[in-house]
């Protein structure tokens, strides 16, 4: 086995030019129709985590001495986490829809490539 020869293809490998096939072309479609939700689901699910812990300390007389405010708190906190996956799911069907006609055509022209 000549190590070197295969050292040298895998540096070429590195420099030469590559063309965009397809199959990539639809995996980048397919993230950018997803980033959206995800981008939403986890920082609106990070925000309301915090916003639920603040209000637990609150309650908690941890950092204040407001009982009231502190469940008050936590509850926007708690619903906040309750609406993250149904608007998650309705900002990714908005997406899917939006990018389905390019994603369609484009994994027609790979299953009509691969015939």
């Amino acid at each position: 086995m000549n190590t070197d020869k295969i050292y040298a293809e895998h540096i070429a490998n590195e420099y030469s030019v590559k063309k965009d096939s397809k199959v990539i072309a639809l995996k980048k479609l397919n993230r950018k129709a997803k980033r959206p939700a995800e981008i939403f689901a986890y920082t609106n699910g990070i925000i309301m985590c915090l916003v639920l812990g603040v209000g637990m300390c609150l309650s908690m007389k941890v950092i204040g001495d407001a009982f009231i405010l502190g469940i008050i708190i936590g509850i926007i906190g708690i619903i906040g986490i309750l609406v993250n996956y149904p608007v998650y799911k309705k900002i990714l069907e908005s997406s899917k829809e939006k990018y389905s006609y390019d994603i369609i055509k484009l994994a027609n022209e790979i299953v009509e490539e691969n015939k």
